[in-house]
């Protein structure tokens, strides 16, 4: 079979671009295509055998994978410790006064619970950030500090109904604006946050292999997000490949950064809390699990993106060749490359600002500041999860361009 057939000539892909180019600009980010190929029954039903017998396997090892890793009850150490300590009782109170802070950085502050003014202690950083009279805010009582006056220490904010109302507020716009795809995403977004919840958190801390655990972890949120949002077919199958491919790249890089880096995964304060809870679980590994999980939204979104742009170019131009589809998509593909780059950056350095601003306080050289612990993650985290997306980009891109028909009625 001739998968690339030579190109029609710079003035054909010019004419062809310059066609497209309006349909390209509506569809590139809209994933609500439909997925059937002009294919002739024979040839369609090829395809469908070769992706099927690409992706049935991987789903299969899926779901062998997770019942294999699945951590019995006596292994997963999820809810193995109290929140609360022995002899105390959480309470739901609002702030009703706060005074002024003395020069030992204490601050009197009142809770009004059950209509009686209680005295609660505050730590100062949330005192000067954020707490405000009116403030519901969770509190441990402690009986045995009445005679102290510290019965009460401030816990948490009770934000159940913000949370709750930003929640509905964004189920709403995606319903409005996407409609039934909108809503058909946020199911799979509802599944692979379950995957999450239920497998991935308590096999890392039962102490799985991190690697296994993620790899397949992954897949079964690819699996959900992809088919979820945007239904089983050809055009989706060949996302899920290239979604695929991206992952293990991702992870084959993560591998070989962490280990030339001698990133230890240790330099957080969550880190060292869960280092001393659970002192079987390898925190490198679970660096690791982070990096490759980083990638995967903006992963299933390109993928999706690129083959929309093969599918829509072809759609345009039948005669096409497979060598033109890829050139052309490729057009597309690089400036998604150039957009995810910074993206992928941007979003670290947001997440990442408070860590960057704790390690700028210390003198230090320039080179000095990247090359630290903390920071060096943050930074191979980004640079992992980012070649993974752009080598996903062109795998993805050929892969379309295959199945992407040249002419109608063509077998291949």
């Amino acid at each position: 079979m001739n998968f690339l057939n030579k190109s029609k000539g710079a003035d054909e892909t010019s004419r062809t671009l310059s066609n497209t180019s309006e349909n390209l600009h509506h569809h590139m980010h809209s994933h609500s295509h439909s997925g059937r190929l002009d294919l002739d029954p024979q040839s369609r039903k090829k395809v469908i055998r070769l992706l099927s017998a690409i992706i049935v396997p991987i789903a299969i090892l899926t779901v062998i994978a997770m019942i294999l890793l699945w951590p019995s009850a006596a292994e997963s150490k999820v809810g193995s410790y109290e929140l609360n300590a022995p002899g105390t009782e959480k309470v739901i109170g609002e702030i009703s006064a706060i005074g002024k802070t003395d020069q030992n950085g204490k601050t009197p502050v009142k809770m009004k619970l059950d209509g009686v003014d209680v005295s609660l202690s505050v730590p100062l950083e949330i005192v000067k950030n954020g707490l405000d009279v009116g403030d519901s805010v969770e509190a441990l009582f402690s009986p045995d500090a009445i005679s102290t006056g510290t019965a009460y220490i401030f816990v948490d904010f009770h934000r159940n109904m913000p949370l709750a109302a930003i929640v509905i507020i964004y189920i709403l716009v995606v319903a409005l604006v996407a409609r039934g795809k909108g809503l058909a995403a946020l199911v799979g977004l509802a599944v692979s946050l379950a995957v999450v919840v239920f497998f991935l958190l308590p096999a890392l801390m039962a102490g799985k292999p991190a690697f296994l655990v993620v790899a397949v972890g992954s897949a079964a949120m690819m699996f959900a997000s992809i088919y979820f949002a945007h239904g089983i077919s050809i055009r989706t199958t060949t996302a899920v490949i290239g979604t695929f491919a991206g992952l293990l790249i991702t992870a084959l890089a993560a591998v070989i950064s962490i280990g030339s880096s001698n990133l230890t995964g240790t330099y957080s304060d969550a880190a060292i809390s869960l280092t001393g809870h659970l002192p079987s679980v390898s925190m490198q590994q679970i660096l690791l699990a982070g990096m490759v999980l980083a990638g995967l939204g903006a992963l299933n979104d390109v993928t999706i993106t690129q083959v929309s742009t093969v599918w829509e170019l072809h759609t345009a131009n039948p005669s096409a060749s497979r060598k033109q589809l890829v050139r052309q998509g490729m057009v597309v593909g690089r400036d998604h490359i150039a957009s995810t780059v910074y993206t992928l950056a941007f979003a670290y350095v947001g997440t990442a600002l408070p860590l960057l601003m704790a390690a700028a306080l210390i003198d230090r050289g320039f080179i000095d500041f990247f090359v630290i612990g903390e920071v060096a993650e943050e930074i191979v985290r980004t640079l992992v999860a980012s070649i993974g997306l752009v080598l996903a980009i062109p795998m993805t891109t050929v892969i379309a361009a295959i199945l992407a028909p040249v002419s109608p009625g063509k077998a291949y």
